[in-house]
């Protein structure tokens, strides 16, 4: 039976605190915050867990699921050769919606699925998931919502989606925005381009999701970068 917990009463913030890690730690599931929608996590070096969160959403391996971070330092441990630009990013728009695919670090041992050698990275402006990232590291994270049903904005509309296969709900309320997803953008090309001794005239970033950060707040904060959709 899932538990939810009322993490706006300060009485049941750290009972849903440890009882999510303790869930987390155990490679069950737990809905938690974000400043986008409610998202359903799962420890991302557990593949048997994230395994849980592919099957609890109903997709399949062919949509891994982004992985949330408590700071921008842990992007060096996950990501391989991070460029600048991709830091430019980081250190504008994080915390925040923007989510960032990027070359995974190749000795991790993780399975999240068929990632083709990437990861995705967000960094959500929630203090009260960023504590609990400090606390457990990395998390597997997708949209707390069946595939195709619309986002949960609390844990419990997403209660009434998962179920039984979520251990832990933490309830903080309605989250401050509308539902709008964070945008996801591809920067693979930044590492190849540093690989390679024929560069472009401009390297380029590709707009995989449309989301709260708009294409000109991109090209704004990288002038000397492509934006492509």
């Amino acid at each position: 039976m899932s538990e939810l917990f009322n993490c706006s009463l300060s009485e049941q913030m750290l009972q849903g605190f440890r009882a999510a890690r303790a869930a987390l730690g155990r490679g069950e599931l737990a809905v938690l915050p974000t400043d986008t929608v409610y998202g359903v996590a799962a420890d991302a070096f557990n593949s048997a867990a994230v395994q849980k969160l592919i099957a609890a959403k109903g997709r399949t391996r062919q949509s891994p699921p982004p992985v949330l971070v408590s700071s921008v330092q842990t992007v060096h441990a996950l990501a391989a050769d991070v460029p600048a630009q991709v830091l430019q990013l980081t250190e504008q728009f994080w915390p925040g919606p923007l989510t960032v695919v990027t070359l995974a670090q190749p000795s991790l041992t993780w399975d999240l699925g068929d990632t083709f050698g990437t990861v995705a990275l967000r960094m959500p402006k929630h203090d009260f998931t960023l504590q609990l990232l400090a606390e457990t590291g990395p998390l597997a994270v997708s949209s707390a919502n069946l595939h195709g049903a619309k986002p949960a904005l609390t844990a419990a509309e997403s209660r009434e989606q998962l179920g039984d296969s979520v251990a832990v709900y933490l309830e903080t309320g309605r989250v401050a925005g509308d539902g709008t997803a964070s945008t996801i953008i591809d920067v693979t090309a930044l590492n190849k381009q540093q690989e390679s001794a024929d560069q472009p005239a401009l390297p380029v970033i590709k707009i995989l999701r449309s989301g709260a950060i708009t294409a000109q707040q991109l090209a704004d904060a990288l002038p000397q970068v492509l934006i492509e959709r």
